[in-house]
């Protein structure tokens, strides 16, 4: 462990209390209801995306008190925030109508090829499907689809808590594991991919059947255990809202496929974000209110993971380095749950001369935990922030979102450990 100086200690114990923040904002959201006095500010601590940015700003400050004004711009200048920007963008586009519609066409495509009811086949491939999906439109872009379609249509009062807790559960595990198949998709493997030379054929070799399995089981058996709960939904089409034109999907597809091929490039994707704003503007008929809110808060819990996160290396990194590979697997696993699984892959691949068995266990680990909490993976908060509102006092109970993964996380183990 390398020796810390005072602002890395701060670090780590901002960040110890950024988590427990994250694991309390439930309680602040019911003080919130229960003192209408005081609800201003416990609802702003009760904003699970609010949380990081928070501790963040805490610690900046610490920086600009201890170290002086220099030393803490230049660390905030040293992080790298291209993924909370690629999340924000991401999040809008992939959440408009016109995509939401084409995606929705697709699903009922393929959903009258399966002969079952239509509102299992659909759940069955939004769970599914989608997450696979996400290996080519990027995990954030298939979270942010998965959601709004489950928000709309299995998420209504007529189902229970239990089931949203593991429908939940399995998104986010499914989400982490299914962006597995190529090498840009997932933000862990993103983090390693280039440094490590991993291309396509790699990832489906050692990652992608794996996890397409896994997402498989994850999916059927969440459907067979809740099979009596479909009995009361009834799949809504877009019958009330008029058809988007061919065209237009065309043009939003544009933008979404350009945003992900320059996803490491912020200038050249937020320039197509701003001509995107312009365009959506121009044919507001065809467009529903852009998500700019949910995004801004999912960038900002983001940027402040990566702000916090960043002063972390000084533990993390030797923790990770001084495992072998089936201990760094279930470490990386279980650190997750408490850190972005792209930040240890990303310390992993700053080390040189680690065996190939070693980097595959690192990255299996970190993306078999990534639905385990809501900072496990970055599109979580994507996910949280358009399904909470379906939850008691808006708010997602991290212990109930812990309990719905576990089952489905331990498929992942089994897939990358035993086969």
């Amino acid at each position: 462990m390398l020796n810390p100086n005072f602002i890395d200690l701060i670090g780590a114990f901002l960040f110890f209390v950024a988590i427990v923040h994250t694991f309390s904002t439930k309680y602040f959201e019911h003080l919130a209801y229960t003192n209408p006095r005081y609800s201003g500010i416990l609802h702003l601590l009760g904003e699970i995306e609010i949380v990081f940015g928070f501790w963040a700003m805490v610690l900046v400050l610490f920086m600009f008190g201890i170290e002086g004004k220099d030393s803490a711009v230049n660390y905030v200048e040293s992080r790298n925030f291209t993924e909370p920007m690629f999340v924000f963008v991401i999040m809008v586009i992939a959440a408009t109508r016109p995509i939401l519609q084409f995606v929705e066409t697709i699903v009922m495509n393929l959903a009258k090829l399966i002969p079952f009811k239509t509102e299992i086949v659909i759940y069955f491939l939004l769970l599914s499907f989608v997450p696979i999906l996400g290996s080519f439109i990027t995990e954030p872009a298939a979270m942010t689809l998965a959601a709004m379609l489950l928000s709309k249509n299995y998420f209504g009062k007529e189902t229970s808590t239990k089931f949203k807790y593991a429908t939940l559960g399995v998104l986010f595990v499914n989400i982490s594991i299914g962006g597995t198949l190529t090498p840009y998709a997932a933000p862990p493997v993103l983090m390693v991919s280039s440094t490590w030379d991993w291309d396509i054929w790699f990832m489906l070799s050692n990652f992608g059947w794996r996890s397409a399995i896994a997402v498989l089981i994850n999916t059927i058996g969440i459907v067979f255990i809740f099979k009596e709960s479909f009995k009361d939904i009834v799949f809504k089409e877009n019958s009330d809202e008029a058809s988007v034109p061919f065209v237009i999907i065309l043009a939003h597809l544009f933008f979404l496929i350009n945003v992900v091929l320059f996803a490491h490039h912020p200038a050249i994707f937020m320039a197509l974000f701003l001509f995107f704003l312009g365009y959506t503007s121009a044919y507001k008929d065809h467009q529903n209110d852009l998500i700019l809110n949910e995004a801004l808060l999912v960038a900002f819990f983001l940027a402040g993971l990566v702000v916090l996160g960043g002063a972390q290396q000084w533990w993390l990194e030797p923790t990770l380095m001084s495992m072998d590979s089936t201990t760094v697997y279930f470490g990386a696993t279980i650190l997750t749950a408490f850190t972005d699984n792209a930040a240890l892959t990303y310390l992993g691949s700053l080390v040189e001369g680690l065996s190939e068995e070693f980097k595959i266990a690192l990255v299996a680990g970190a993306v078999t935990g990534g639905g385990l909490t809501v900072i496990a993976n970055a599109p979580n908060p994507a996910g949280i922030a358009i399904l909470r509102h379906h939850f008691s006092e808006k708010s997602i109970n991290p212990l109930g979102l812990l309990l719905g993964a576990l089952p489905p996380t331990i498929v992942a183990i089994i897939m990358f450990r035993l086969f």
